[in-house]
């Protein structure tokens, strides 16, 4: 439960704020209100509810020093939670005083937090393929990925155009068969390890869930190996050929072991550089000059030498792991938790967050004359790389994970209510459902179009099959291999962005009903970054109806006893007004009027405790006045995506300053990633060991 809104009067007092700033009758009545509402519950008598004892708090000062708390008391106000239904309404004026003067302490205590530790990490299984294909400059990957969710059939991503083509060609690797003509993926003999796991309410790239367990460290040796030894690793695969694999000169009396020798030497800074992204210090190198020289001297030939230091090169710990030092000239305590990057480290935050992968030589090059730094160096290189036609895979990675679409894979609507869904051996429609909200972010990521039109766009994506789905039945075209998608205007207001697309609808219900809880607690989560708490464990899952039920009740009404527990009312509160918002898209997104049992849809709800809604259309209106937390919610995903970490108290000033320019105006997709490129969080590490789990920012606030 969360700490209640009369509370706030004891900590004002003791802070020293002087109640004139108050409504003019709060100095008598809050006192009063904090007696009968707050201290009963959390305090007085020794009862605290929610493991929140405010008598504790004897001080401002001891406020000052929880930000969390002071976000939770200005989140409950500004959504109306408290004081509770039960109790006296609070006056609004009051209210909107009460939270500024939060926000003020808040922003205060803020100014000197430490941010989140920066923890050493492991590439993940995507980063590690894209690394070696930038390092070793490969024309395709080394192994099979499937988070890349689709496979872009035609050469149509090009960012530096500014324009998408009005028709792709797509296909879908979890979700069919790769059966045409296409070179197939991966190296010949080249295994990947087992794909990272995505953390809950966040993504495959979190530092604290990129363990390396002895098993998995010995599957990277194997893989650096079998790298080198694929016979695709040649003259026509690799790029770098000529300056890494291929022997000097030679001549006619045979090779010239001096010759090789310098060589290997050149060739080794420069693959060193790139490999442990920065200049390689004399103690390493002449190890691995060494290394090289005894492969020749044992009567290897120079390919195999070099193929045998690049494998080596693959299973060092500096090629594998991301890892942020601390600065010895501000080792204090206090420095440690906001220390400036180097640029050297900054080079790999921005191609980590580009490109998931390692910096090229233009950042490398850069970092080490100490330019990288300068904010106009810095915007010039952001730029580049957003054009760089490797942002495809911040594409392939960031909406499909911010969307939770990994979760469409598995599901199956009943084949004997929903025949349709499946067809051609089993092929499922969520194929080409898929498709349609990723193909949306790639839009806006390649035109620089407002964010706002995730939520509310002009126009979609459909391939034949989803224009029937929309349209209520599926039968359309069963493209299997490769799907054609062609771009088109909206004229159905009921259709587009991300919330109401067929994949997110089809992925949060059951395989014979739709889940009103499940899609509340995803607008939730991935709309506005506020996912509820898990429910206790003792609440038992909804069972699934009897014939009784379904010809007589609604499914809000066989809910309904969930919301009379007092444990579970407050969470429901929060996400079933936006989860029987979406009742009229059935479990396979297909829009319906009525239930089964001819029972009408009932749509209506209040958001955040204060906007009433009839319909589906007055509640996506209400989507879009609220564009403010749905942009400090996106902001706040895309910042822990950049960072690798959970957010923090310490990030929300930043998160506060880029959602104002955004609502201001400056609303691009590539505008936001890069004002998040050149954030004090990005810009800034804790090298700290951390000591206690990490606090998520609210983006509520």
């Amino acid at each position: 439960m969360k700490t209640t809104f009369p509370a706030f009067i004891a900590f004002v007092l003791s802070a020293g704020i002087s109640p004139s700033l108050l409504a003019d009758d709060s100095s008598t009545e809050l006192p009063l209100a904090f007696e009968a509402h707050c201290i009963k519950c959390h305090g007085k008598g020794g009862k605290v509810k929610g493991k929140v004892n405010l008598l504790a708090l004897k001080s401002g000062h001891d406020l000052l020093a929880k930000p969390e708390l002071l976000e939770t008391l200005v989140t409950v106000l500004k959504d109306r939670e408290m004081p509770p239904k039960d109790e006296p309404l609070l006056p609004e004026a009051t209210r909107m005083q009460m939270v500024e003067q939060l926000q003020a302490m808040l922003r205060q205590t803020q100014k000197t937090l430490a941010f989140e530790p920066t923890q050493i990490r492991r590439m993940n299984r995507f980063q590690y393929n894209n690394a070696v294909v930038d390092l070793l400059e490969l024309d395709r990957d080394i192994f099979r990925l499937n988070e890349r969710l689709i496979r872009r059939r035609d050469d149509y991503f090009r960012p530096e155009t500014m324009k998408m083509p009005d028709q792709v060609r797509i296909s879908s690797r979890p979700l069919s068969k790769d059966i045409d003509n296409q070179r197939p993926e991966g190296f010949k003999g080249v295994a990947s390890f087992p794909q990272d796991k995505r953390a809950e309410h966040g993504f495959d790239n979190r530092a604290d869930h990129l363990t390396l367990s002895p098993l998995l460290m010995e599957s990277f040796l194997k893989l650096s190996q079998t790298i080198v030894e694929s016979p695709d690793l040649n003259p026509k695969e690799c790029r770098s050929w000529s300056w890494l694999f291929a022997p000097p000169g030679q001549e006619a009396s045979g090779p010239d072991r001096l010759a090789e020798t310098n060589t290997i030497r050149t060739r080794l800074k420069k693959l060193l550089r790139r490999a442990f992204r920065r200049p390689i210090d004399p103690e390493t190198f002449a190890r691995f000059a060494k290394f090289a020289e005894s492969q020749l001297a044992s009567g290897a030939s120079f390919e195999q030498t070099m193929r045998t230091v690049v494998g080596a090169v693959l299973g060092m710990p500096d090629f594998l792991y991301l890892y942020e030092s601390p600065d010895k000239e501000n080792s204090d305590h206090k420095g440690q938790g906001r220390q400036r990057i180097d640029d050297f480290e900054l080079a790999v935050r921005l191609a980590q967050f580009f490109w998931s992968s390692i910096p090229d030589d233009a950042l490398l090059d850069l970092a080490e004359s100490g330019k990288l730094n300068d904010p106009v160096t810095l915007g010039t290189q952001i730029d580049r790389m957003l054009n760089d036609r490797r942002s495809s895979r911040f594409c392939d990675n960031f909406p499909a994970q911010w969307l939770q679409l990994d979760r469409l894979i598995t599901s199956v609507p009943d084949p004997k209510r929903f025949p349709g869904f499946y067809h051609s051996d089993g092929y499922r429609a969520s194929m080409h459902m898929l498709a349609e909200p990723l193909l949306l972010f790639e839009t806006l990521y390649i035109e620089d179009r407002s964010i706002m039109e995730l939520l509310n766009p002009k126009f979609t994506w459909r391939s034949s099959m989803l224009r029937a789905i929309y349209a209520g039945h599926f039968k359309g075209g069963h493209e299997v291999t490769v799907q054609l998608f062609k771009r088109e205007p909206l004229t159905d207001p009921r259709q587009g962005g991300v919330i109401t697309s067929a994949a997110v609808m089809t992925m949060t219900a059951t395989p014979t009903r739709t889940q009103p809880i499940t899609r509340g607690a995803w607008v939730n989560a991935v709309i506005f970054n506020d996912p509820p708490e898990p429910p206790p464990a003792d609440v038992p899952p909804l069972p699934e109806a009897s014939e009784e039920e379904l010809a007589k009740l609604t499914i809000r009404e066989r809910l309904a006893v969930h919301r009379k527990r007092e444990d579970c009312a407050g969470c429901h509160n929060k996400i079933d007004s936006f989860g029987f918002a979406l009742e009229n898209y059935g479990p396979t997104g297909v829009w319906r009027d009525k239930y089964e049992n001819g029972r009408e849809v009932d749509v209506s709800g209040v958001l955040f405790n204060q906007h009433e809604f009839e319909t589906l259309l007055e509640f996506k209106q209400l989507i879009l006045k609220e564009k403010q937390r749905f942009l400090r919610g996106f902001i706040a995903h895309l910042l822990s995506y950049a960072l690798g970490r959970e957010l923090g108290a310490a990030d929300s000033p930043a998160l506060d300053d880029m959602t104002a320019e955004t609502m201001a105006g400056q609303d691009q997709l590539r505008a936001v990633l890069k004002n998040i490129a050149m954030s004090e969080p990005f810009l800034h590490k804790n090298t700290l060991a951390p000591t206690a789990p990490a606090k998520k920012a609210n983006p509520a606030n």
